[in-house]
């Protein structure tokens, strides 16, 4: 497979139905690739989904607190329109050959 297609299958693991899948596809992509660039963005991809998945069941569990649920609804629309938006930003880019790189985590990595 070439890389805009890998880079696209990468996106796109955001939308496999199952946590553990899509959260498959980016650490078998890192551990198999000899492309730093490709380890990269893998890395990135797994640590994105990790980090929304951890955000939206905090925003879930506040919002089942009726005081905090206040603050749960915002997170719970944010971070689950991120969590949508953010992969289709990333297929189109890589459709394009352009560098991208996900936010919040790129600086980390």
């Amino acid at each position: 497979m070439d890389d805009k297609g890998l880079k696209v299958l990468l996106h796109a693991s955001a939308f496999f139905s199952a946590f553990y899948i899509s959260m498959l596809v980016p650490l078998v992509i890192m551990l198999t690739t000899k492309d730093s660039h490709m380890k990269r963005l893998s890395i990135q991809a797994l640590l994105f989904q990790l980090v929304m998945s951890i955000l939206i069941t905090v925003g879930w569990v506040l919002t089942g607190t009726l005081i905090l649920a206040i603050v749960g609804i915002p997170m719970l629309i944010v971070f689950g329109l991120m969590s949508i938006i953010v992969p289709i930003i990333g297929i189109v880019k890589a459709l394009q050959d352009e560098h991208w790189e996900y936010p919040i985590v790129k600086r980390f990595f």
